[in-house]
């Protein structure tokens, strides 16, 4: 692994995401179709696997082997208020389906998570876990590599049927033959209208130009979405740039580092420094964002008018799973409008199906209503995805943004 990268693996596992936004998602007081729906939908049932991820089907032992190994983030689900053992969707797919999950929260860093199922992967066997939940990003690395399993989607009528349209087509994994979102990301502005006098703050630029900010912001230590924001700022579309787009971008905001506009890149601390109102504004994912607004009624956000980052975590079933149809059926199970929207309520990040926003409303009308868990037409009309990267793009990137924050 090039230095680069690995450093940046290392940032994302100590103080990126990864580290800690899973811990901060819950608070105590926060709470078919057939074959006809499927063409309908453009996706036709599984005839044998054709593409890179296998080209021939793993053996699957569902039939006689009720179980599902599930990999998962922590605090990543929705658990019981009364008994924090009990995860109550989970518990009523078991009961349901008659498959004992073993579920584990093992998935601290992508990339960590990645390195240690990669020998097994590499060496053709099993790697313990039949259902992952990994970044598009990621996702899409396992898909190129061939080390995901198409999934059947005539086993997956809900999915299929209740998948938001824009989350059917992705760059990582055209046609979502290989992975279904499990909950979908946003990279925005956050600031604290008491560190700022009341003055909104909605944009990159000002976090890099405004000097009533000055030492008072902070950006991420996530390349993609610092890098990715500032291009929308700029007019670059992250989903196109060139090299020199991406030099243009670490050079504006080396000009901010330089005259001490920035107090720092931050990973999920952020959030106790924008809470307190150390840090006037800062760029911030949405989930931390729904979270502190709930608590804290000087905390706000604002989409920027040329946009924001938009990503999912994505259920994938590895090579060698022994249990794909078991897997299939619980991504099935959580494309159902009641379970999406009691998952939704726990965890607060963007909720990939359709339907779920009105079983929200009998839970929790004011989460409902939030955008950052379901977006408006305006909000999904601004999201925007980082470009895939090749690996010598990854490395050269990384090198840069490295020097850039310091790391």
């Amino acid at each position: 692994m090039p230095d680069a990268v690995g450093e940046a693996w290392e940032r994302s596992l100590t103080s990126g995401r990864a580290a800690m936004s899973r811990r901060r998602l819950l608070r105590a007081a926060s709470l078919a179709a057939g074959g006809t729906a499927l063409a309908a939908c453009g996706i036709p049932p599984a005839q044998g696997d054709k593409g890179r991820s296998a080209e021939r089907r793993d053996p699957d032992h569902s039939r006689t082997e009720k179980v599902l190994d599930f990999a998962n983030w922590p605090l990543y689900i929705d658990v019981d208020e009364d008994d924090k053992k009990k995860r109550p969707t989970l518990d009523r797919f078991q009961r349901e389906s008659g498959i004992k999950v073993k579920y584990v929260e093992d998935i601290n860093d992508n990339s960590e998570f990645y390195g240690k199922i990669k020998p097994q992967l590499a060496a053709g066997r099993n790697a313990g876990r039949d259902l992952v939940v990994l970044a598009d990003w990621m996702a899409g690395r396992m898909i190129r590599q061939g080390w995901a399993q198409r999934l059947d989607p005539a086993r997956m009528p809900h999915a299929v049927t209740n998948l938001e349209d824009r989350f059917r087509t992705a760059a990582h994994d055209p046609g979502r033959q290989y992975s279904y979102p499990w909950a979908g990301t946003a990279c925005v502005v956050a600031y604290n209208k008491k560190a700022t006098q009341g003055k909104r703050v909605a944009s990159v630029s000002q976090l890099l130009e405004d000097d009533a900010l000055k030492g008072r912001v902070s950006m991420l230590t996530e390349m993609t979405d610092t890098v990715g924001l500032t291009m929308l700022d700029m007019g670059i579309d992250p989903m196109t740039f060139s090299d020199d787009d991406f030099d243009r971008v670490v050079a504006r905001i080396q000009k901010a580092v330089d005259r001490k506009q920035l107090r720092r890149f931050s990973g999920n601390d952020y959030m106790d420094e924008l809470n307190s109102g150390d840090i006037a504004a800062c760029l911030a994912w949405a989930g931390d964002v729904v979270q502190l607004k709930q608590d804290n009624e000087d905390v706000e956000f604002a989409v920027p008018e040329r946009g924001y980052l938009f990503g999912t975590d994505d259920l994938l079933v590895p090579v060698k799973a022994r249990h794909r149809t078991n897997a299939e059926k619980l991504i099935d199970f959580y494309y159902r409008p009641r379970e999406a929207a009691e998952l939704a309520a726990w965890i607060n990040y963007i909720c990939p199906v359709t339907g779920a926003q009105a079983e929200m409303k009998k839970i929790d009308a004011e989460l409902a209503a939030d955008p950052l868990i379901f977006p408006d037409a305006e909000m999904i009309k601004k999201g925007r995805n980082f470009r895939p990267m090749k690996g010598e793009e990854e490395t050269a990137y990384e090198e840069k943004f490295a020097k850039l924050i310091g790391a």
